[in-house]
C-alpha cells in the first residue's frame, strides 16, 4: 500500500530553496544582514588589496639590512613570504573574524626588526621573536583580557580614536604623495613639515595624486557607487598614458612605477618559511634575555594597540559596533590578528598586523569578512603575479587614504567638546597619532590623561582597573629608555 508524503515536496529548481554559492556566501558572512552586497565586497576587497598593494614592494626593501652575522635576506624570497602571510592572515580574519580587515607585514613590527634588532641578532633569530610576540598576543586574547580591555576604554577616547587614526592616514597619504614633505633639516626648524619641495607642488607625481583626490571627491558628492576603486582605476590608468608618453625616470614615482612589466608571472621562492630560531636571540649569541625581554615587551606593546586601535576605528566606522563601541565576533578577530605574528614570523615576513588601508575597503562600502577574502586571494594570486602589484602608483593609492581619512572624521560629532573632562583626552589622543606617527603614543597619552583627570577630580574610581593598568603599562612604555638605561640595557 503506497503512503502519501504529509511534508510539502520541494522544487529542486526553485531559485528560493535550492541553496545556490552566492546564497551560501551571503548567509556565512551575513552580507545582506548587514546592509551589504557581495559586489560591494568584491569592490572593498579590490580597492584594500590596490591600497595595499606597495607592501609587496616596501617590506623586502625594510628588511634589507644585514644581520649581527652580514647575512641578507633574498628580496625574492621576502617578497614570497609578504604575499604568502598576508594572504592567509587576511583571509583568515574574514573567514574567522568576519570583519572587513586586512592584515599584512606591519611597518612598525619590520622596521623595528631591521633598525634595533638584527643589528644584534640573526635574522632567524628576530623571525623567532616575531613568533614569540605573536603567541604573547594570542594568550592575551585567549585569556579574554584584550577584548576586556577594548571594551574598557571609554566611548569618547574610541571616538576619538577613529578621528586620530582618520588624521594619521590622511597624513601618510599626503607625506607618500609628496604633497607634504619632510624639511631636510627638521630637527633644527621650527617647520619640520613643508607643502611639496621648498613650499612649492613639483612633479607629475604629485599632480597625478591631486587628480586622483578631487576624482574621487567629485564621485563622492555625486554618489556614485565605488568612487574609490574608480578613482584608483581612473588615476592608475592615467599614469601608464603619462610614464608612455613623457617616460618619465623610474625614481620621480618612487616603488611603484606606471608601467607594464616585462614579463607580469614571477615564480614564488619559498626558502624563508619556517627559518626560525625560536629562543635564539635570548642566548649568549643573541641580545641577552632581558634586552630581548624589552624588544617583545615593545613589539607586542605596539602590536596590542596598533591593531586594537585600528580595529576600534574601522569598525566604527562600518557601523559594525554598538553604542558601547563593542563589535560582532570581535574576540576572533583579536585572536587571528595575534596569530598573524606567528604566521608572519613562520614565512619570513615579520609579524603580520591589520592594516589602516582596511578603512579603503571600508569607504567602499564593504561591511563582511568576504571582502578581506577577496583581499587575501588578491595577495595570494600576487605569489605568482608580483610585478603587476607595482604599477598602481603609490600617489594614487596615497588619494584613497586621504579620501578615507576625510571620512573618519565624521566621527567628531560624538564628542562632548563643551566637557574638558572628555575633550582633554580626547584631544590628546587624536592629535599625537599623527604629529608622532604612532597609533599607540597616541592611544597612551589619551589613556593616561583621563585617568589622571579622572583622579585629580577625586574620581580615582570611576576609570576602573584595567584603565589604570592600561596608565602603568603606558608609563613604562614612555618611560622605557630611561627604564633601560637604568637597568644597563643598551
Amino acid at each position: 500500500m503506497t503512503q502519501t508524503s504529509t511534508e510539502p515536496s520541494v522544487n529542486s529548481s526553485d531559485p528560493d530553496r535550492t541553496p545556490t554559492a552566492k546564497n551560501v556566501i551571503d548567509s556565512f558572512f551575513k552580507i545582506s544582514s548587514r546592509g551589504s552586497t557581495l559586489g560591494t565586497e568584491v569592490r572593498g576587497g579590490l580597492t584594500t588589496f590596490m591600497a595595499m598593494a606597495y607592501i609587496l614592494l616596501l617590506n623586502p626593501i625594510i628588511l634589507s639590512v644585514p644581520d649581527v652575522n652580514g647575512n641578507h635576506l633574498s628580496p625574492g624570497m621576502v617578497t614570497t613570504a609578504t604575499a604568502l602571510a598576508a594572504a592567509v592572515t587576511t583571509i583568515l580574519l574574514g573567514i574567522v573574524g568576519n570583519a572587513p580587515l586586512a592584515a599584512a607585514a606591519g611597518l612598525s613590527v619590520s622596521n623595528t626588526l631591521a633598525a634595533v634588532m638584527v643589528p644584534h641578532v640573526t635574522w632567524p633569530q628576530a623571525m623567532g621573536l616575531c613568533v614569540i610576540y605573536g603567541a604573547a598576543i594570542v594568550l592575551l586574547v585567549v585569556t579574554g583580557l584584550r577584548e576586556k580591555i577594548m571594551n574598557g576604554i571609554p566611548m569618547a577616547l574610541k571616538h576619538a580614536i577613529t578621528i586620530g587614526i582618520g588624521l594619521f592616514i590622511a597624513l601618510i597619504g599626503l607625506v607618500n604623495a609628496g604633497f607634504v614633505t619632510r624639511l631636510p633639516d627638521a630637527a633644527h626648524s621650527d617647520t619640520p613639515l613643508q607643502l611639496g619641495i621648498n613650499n612649492s607642488l613639483q612633479g607629475w607625481p604629485v599632480l597625478i595624486f591631486s587628480i586622483t583626490l578631487l576624482t574621487i571627491f567629485i564621485l563622492q558628492t555625486r554618489k556614485v557607487p565605488g568612487a574609490i576603486l574608480i578613482g584608483i582605476v581612473f588615476g592608475t590608468v592615467l599614469s601608464l598614458i603619462l610614464q608612455a608618453a613623457l617616460n618619465l625616470p623610474d625614481s620621480v614615482w618612487g616603488l611603484s612605477v606606471p608601467k607594464w612589466p616585462g614579463n607580469p608571472v614571477a615564480s614564488p621562492n619559498f626558502g624563508l618559511f619556517g627559518h626560525i630560531d625560536l629562543f635564539g636571540a635570548f642566548g649568549s649569541h643573541g641580545m641577552g634575555a632581558l634586552s630581548a625581554g624589552f624588544a617583545v615587551f615593545a613589539l607586542v606593546l605596539a602590536g596590542f594597540f596598533d591593531a586594537m586601535a585600528t580595529i576600534i576605528g574601522i569598525g566604527t566606522e562600518a557601523g559594525l559596533a554598538d553604542e558601547q563601541g563593542r563589535m560582532p565576533g570581535l574576540s576572533k578577530a583579536l585572536f587571528v590578528d595575534g596569530t598573524g605574528g606567528i604566521i608572519g614570523g613562520v614565512a619570513g615576513a615579520s609579524g603580520q598586523t591589520v592594516f589602516i588601508e582596511s578603512a579603503t575597503g571600508v569607504g567602499e562600502g564593504a561591511r563582511t569578512g568576504f571582502s578581506s577574502v577577496v583581499t587575501g586571494l588578491v595577495f595570494a594570486a600576487m605569489l605568482f603575479f608580483t610585478p603587476l602589484a607595482g604599477m598602481v602608483p603609490g600617489q594614487v593609492a596615497a588619494a584613497a587614504l586621504v579620501v578615507i581619512g576625510s571620512m573618519m572624521l565624521a566621527q567628531a560629532r560624538h564628542i562632548e567638546w563643551a566637557d574638558r573632562e572628555v575633550a582633554i583626552p580626547a584631544f590628546l589622543t587624536i592629535a599625537l597619532m599623527p604629529f608622532t606617527y604612532s597609533i599607540t603614543a597616541g592611544v597612551g597619552a589619551g589613556v593616561i590623561a583621563y585617568c589622571a583627570i579622572k583622579a585629580g577630580r577625586g574620581r580615582w574610581r570611576e576609570p576602573g582597573v584595567l584603565m589604570w593598568g592600561l596608565t602603568v603599562v603606558f608609563l613604562v612604555y614612555f618611560a622605557l629608555h630611561p627604564i633601560k638605561l637604568w637597568l644597563g640595557v643598551h
